[in-house]
């Protein structure tokens, strides 16, 4: 095979998956955006709004849309917070369907096809997650995977970025090769408490501890695990503004802060030691930029609590959260091939 055309197959590529990876990115902000705001049952139906493509703006399709929908108030803001996010995730999904097609024709030429395609079954089910998020009323456990289902598809797009980039060059930094497998175990720990701030979040939790380091006076005997973390919830008709006491809020949100300092202690441990031990500016700037990711975001945790849950803070929470998930990735991905 021309090792001309194989690099310009994949330079088509790569150039719609970075493109895909930027609109993801815009994805999951919509998406912490539309949560945030409470626009989760801004429309009550899925994938349109009360019926149209857009949203019911004037008084007669206000009115018919709540003849249709009495259970629900028509507000056009959350309505239109959540239709926007759902025309960027359905541009995306287009575009990842694109990559498939593109990764079929062209696999003889050498392109991966592989993981292509589990990213467009991935985004597949993500969109039936979207779905189920409005037609279960805001069931935690479908929000939170529709988060976690958000992010997945982040990452598979970068790591697909980053398979199609033709630039390896050994580098032989056999010092920290070892490290690797620590890299690993920190995504997945990243990923576990991505998933707990999910919970937090569906579960409304989020302004349930008030105080630094840990929570308010008291909370210790707050401390209850009985129904705090059960995945399937007594059946409601709507679980917008959450369903469990104080105590199981408290208890969750404390839970998230722990694993907030693991997760912090582990990666500064890990990123401390890559940056001293590395032979090459490659791995030390890689550990810088997941080392600068970790501080923004601990900040903006930190803030969340200290200005109680400015709508900008705890966007932008998730977005760092997104960006460090990535950082990590990439750090790992070089780590695990030493390049």
């Amino acid at each position: 095979m021309d090792d001309n055309l194989y690099t310009q197959h994949n330079h088509v590529i790569r150039k719609l998956v970075f493109v895909s990876i930027l609109l993801a990115l815009i994805v999951v902000t919509l998406g912490a955006h539309a949560r945030l705001t409470h626009a989760g049952l801004g429309c009550p139906d899925w994938p349109g709004c009360y019926g149209l493509i857009d949203v019911p703006e004037t008084a007669e399709q206000i009115a018919l849309a709540e003849q249709v929908y009495p259970q629900s108030q028509v507000e056009p803001v959350k309505a239109w917070n959540e239709m926007i996010h759902r025309y960027f995730a359905g541009l995306l999904g287009l575009l990842i369907l694109a990559i498939a097609f593109i990764s079929v024709k062209k696999r003889a030429q050498g392109t991966p096809l592989g993981l292509p395609l589990l990213i467009l079954v991935v985004v597949t089910f993500q969109a039936a997650l979207g779905m189920w998020t409005v037609t279960m009323k805001l069931m935690p456990i479908v929000v939170m995977g529709h988060l976690l289902g958000g992010f997945t598809t982040l990452s598979l797009l970068f790591l697909l970025y980053l398979r199609l980039n033709p630039h390896r060059v050994n580098r032989g930094d056999f010092s920290i090769k070892k490290y690797g497998r620590f890299a690993l175990l920190g995504i997945v720990l990243l990923t576990g408490q991505i998933a707990l701030g999910g919970w937090t979040s569906s579960n409304y939790a989020a302004l349930s501890c008030v105080e630094l380091p840990i929570c308010q006076s008291g909370w210790q005997e707050q401390i209850t695990f009985e129904n705090s973390f059960d995945l399937i919830p007594p059946e409601r008709e709507s679980y917008e503004f959450g369903h469990l006491s104080h105590d199981e809020r408290v208890t969750i949100h404390v839970v998230h802060r722990f694993g907030a300092i693991i997760i912090t202690i582990y990666l500064t441990w890990l990123l401390l030691m890559i940056y001293f031990k590395a032979q090459t500016s490659t791995f030390k700037a890689s550990a810088v930029v997941a080392g600068l990711a970790l501080i923004i975001q601990v900040s903006l945790g930190v803030s969340n609590i200290w200005f109680s849950l400015p709508l900008s803070v705890a966007v932008g929470h998730n977005l760092v959260a997104a960006l460090l998930l990535l950082a990590l990735i990439k750090l790992t991905y070089r780590l695990r091939r030493n390049i």
